[in-house]
């Protein structure tokens, strides 16, 4: 009999929750249909939990065919600037569940791009960083990783003249943007400004769930495939434990990843809700 243990630490994050209990409450009631402005959460099972509820997701192509008496929500990864002025042209009722970390990040931005050059350490493309860098009048720089780094800077940018600021999408790996923060103040000295921009939150689940990863013989890291969140958190399990897995939901996992095992370790993103952690869990244990 396998040992299987849960990671108290894994679940959704604060931004997370606050936005699934809004959707539910506007969704029971009956106030009209509700449309999330992207996928509420990156996970596939609680997406298709709330859509059996009512929720429907929309693009920004999507939001053409609105207008007054729909209501769409902001999730947590916030928007540009430019999404409200729309919807508001519109006359759509918005329902803003931006993260008050994210928030914050994006008045910061919005600030220092009056004043300095922006670099911002995220994933290009990523629904947080496109409202980030809209907060800074699309004004800011982003690299992935120390080479786009290295190679923007050989580019010219940041240009030789004037103030720096750096800062990091909310859900980043805390070590990574160290190493970039040291490379870009290589680069131009003095004239840079690191700020603290990793959720305080994401950054202690980084220590734990490395802690945790090291506790048991095999990890099941359950996580949907789109959560960026998922893959910063996966990467540093698999880097204390190699005998780390990835899966979305209980039928994805194979009786070969704990041969030989006496314990398993079930931890996810802060995408990932507690109900599927625990199905996972259970799934273990009937494997055994």
């Amino acid at each position: 009999m396998i040992r299987v243990g849960t990671d108290p630490n894994s679940g959704f994050c604060g931004g997370v929750i606050r936005a699934i209990d809004t959707a539910e409450k506007i969704l029971l009631s009956g106030e009209g249909p509700l449309y999330s402005l992207g996928a509420i959460v990156h996970n596939e099972k609680e997406l298709s939990r709330l859509e059996a509820r009512g929720l429907r997701t929309v693009d920004h192509d999507g939001l053409a065919g609105l207008g007054p008496g729909d209501t769409v929500l902001i999730r947590a990864h916030g928007e540009p600037p430019a999404t409200y002025r729309m919807l508001t042209e519109r006359g759509v009722k918005v329902t803003d569940c931006t993260c008050p970390v994210v928030l914050r990040l994006q008045n910061r931005i919005r600030e220092a791009s009056g004043r300095s050059q922006v670099v911002i350490f995220g994933k290009i493309g990523h629904p947080e960083v496109l409202g980030l860098v809209g907060s800074a009048g699309g004004r800011a720089t982003v690299v992935e990783n120390s080479a786009q780094l290295l190679e923007s800077i050989a580019g010219g940018t940041p240009d030789g003249s004037g103030p720096v600021e750096l800062f990091s999408q909310t859900t980043m790996n805390p070590e990574t943007y160290a190493r970039i923060a040291a490379i870009l103040r290589e680069a131009v000295g003095d004239r840079l400004t690191v700020h603290d921009s990793i959720c305080s939150r994401m950054a202690a689940r980084h220590r734990e769930i490395g802690s945790f990863a090291s506790q048991y013989d095999v990890i099941v890291f359950v996580s949907g495939g789109q959560s960026s969140n998922g893959k910063v958190l996966f990467d540093r399990c698999r880097s204390i434990n190699p005998r780390t897995y990835m899966c979305s939901a209980p039928e994805e996992l194979q009786a070969s990843w704990f041969e030989g095992a006496e314990s398993a370790g079930v931890c996810g993103a802060t995408s990932t809700p507690r109900w599927l952690l625990d199905e996972v869990a259970a799934a273990i244990e009937d494997l055994h």
